[in-house]
């Protein structure tokens, strides 16, 4: 039992497995991203019955595979940890050893130990002892920790670097620890806020954490009329305290208070304000009509008491202007916002303002300070990894300095050093 407990987990630690789980998660996290993700259940199979994904999945085999849902799917989540186990155990089976072998210093008393090693040199010397000193002051200037010895020393370089594996793991480890809770503990929501409204965001208890309000939206456009920019201005108020704070949020530039992160995610137009004649002003609520396209917004509008010769007003940005539209689908007229009345089929029709609404995106992931840390950790590591660890030891015997040394990064490069360091201990002596 305890031999097949060894096996699973020398198996488990592979590094092949770990580069194939992570392949596994990465094409998944690929999935996730092409299909959207927590939307109803109709939302798939009217989308993919018709039009299957990659033309294999349906809307009732993409629900069955979990993947509306992949992030927190049981499988995805089974991957993670099987992940975060081989990484725990490579860590414990190989990386923690090799640290401890590393600190401890190994001594070699023969010459002939030293041949064995990788890159292995020896020159003569008329005073191997002198050699060895002026050898051990040399590498203490660049940076060695030195051992000395009779007739013998240690040193050894760049020992950080073993670090650097085990802060890769543990970065790892607490980046998808912090996934999976923002996966699961995390709250999204989007929605539309027209000037003077607001929005309450509830903590677990029920209880308000934070309301929002919209004080202003604002939109700036290049001089074809295309959005280039979208802000707005909110009044901020905990739901704990009375007082309110005021922040400004635009596109790339998103709010973060207390643990929510609110985006400038889109715009609307939310309402139109009218004049029929000498009436007084009335402001009528905009519905989007996508089968007029994409950013379409209008409404539809009778121009007779009885309710009948109806018109549609339609509208693609808050400066207008505003096109009226029969029931044939013809042109009646064009309104100006702000501008004078204009006539429509008898009746004087002003458009005093168009109200447009900002789309905001918030935010709540508990699980972004354990990302943002294992990030950081991860950096760290892979920064270390790249420093060589270097050790070398030097023997004084039979009139000869025999050095060797090991290294993990660039041994090539290492063991043309070696005979650099014993020329300069030695003086320039002659192999």
């Amino acid at each position: 039992m305890k031999t097949l407990a060894l096996k699973l987990a020398a198996w488990l630690s592979d590094l092949r497995v770990a580069i194939v789980l992570l392949l596994l998660i990465a094409t998944c996290s690929g999935i996730g991203t092409a299909i959207p993700q927590g939307e109803p259940a109709s939302f798939y199979r009217e989308r993919y019955d018709a039009a299957p994904w990659l033309g294999l999945i349906n809307g009732n085999n993409l629900l069955q595979l979990q993947l509306d849902h992949l992030y927190t799917s049981q499988w995805f989540l089974l991957l993670l940890a099987w992940l975060g186990l081989a990484l725990l155990l490579c860590s414990l089976r190989r990386q923690w050893p090799a640290l401890q072998a590393g600190l401890r210093w190994i001594d070699y008393r023969q010459p002939r130990q030293l041949s064995k090693l990788a890159a292995a040199t020896s020159l003569d010397s008329s005073n191997p002892e002198q050699d060895l000193d002026r050898l051990d002051q040399q590498l203490q200037q660049q940076g060695w920790a030195v051992r000395r010895q009779s007739g013998r020393l240690a040193a050894r370089r760049g020992l950080i670097g073993r670090v650097g594996p085990l802060l890769v793991h543990t970065g790892l480890i607490i980046f998808m620890v912090g996934a999976v809770i923002g996966a699961f503990g995390g709250q999204r929501l989007e929605r539309f806020l027209a000037p003077g409204r607001s929005l309450e965001l509830m903590d677990p208890q029920g209880s308000t954490q934070l309301e929002l309000q919209l004080e202003a939206f604002h939109i700036d456009r290049d001089p074809a009329g295309r959005p280039e920019q979208f802000a707005s201005h909110l009044l901020l108020r905990d739901g704990d305290a009375s007082q309110t704070q005021s922040a400004d949020v635009s596109v790339n530039h998103p709010l973060r208070h207390r643990g929510v992160t609110v985006y400038q995610a889109d715009w609307a137009l939310a309402a139109v304000t009218l004049q029929f004649g000498q009436s007084p002003l009335l402001q009528l609520p905009l519905q989007t009509f996508p089968e007029l396209g994409d950013q379409v917004w209008g409404l539809v509008l009778p121009t007779r008491p009885d309710g009948t010769a109806p018109v549609l007003l339609a509208l693609q940005s808050e400066q207008g202007p505003v096109q009226v539209f029969g029931p044939d689908s013809s042109l009646l007229g064009l309104l100006p916002v702000g501008g004078e009345p204009v006539e429509i089929q008898g009746l004087p029709l002003r458009v005093a303002e168009v109200l447009p609404a900002s789309g905001l995106l918030i935010k709540r992931d508990p699980g972004v300070p354990l990302v943002y840390g294992g990030f950081a950790i991860i950096l760290v590591g892979g920064g270390l990894s790249l420093v060589a660890t270097r050790q070398l030891w030097a023997i004084a015997a039979d009139d000869r300095l025999h050095l060797a040394g090991l290294c993990n990064r660039n041994l090539v490069a290492f063991a043309d050093e070696l005979p650099q360091l014993a020329a300069m201990a030695t003086g320039g002596e002659r192999h």
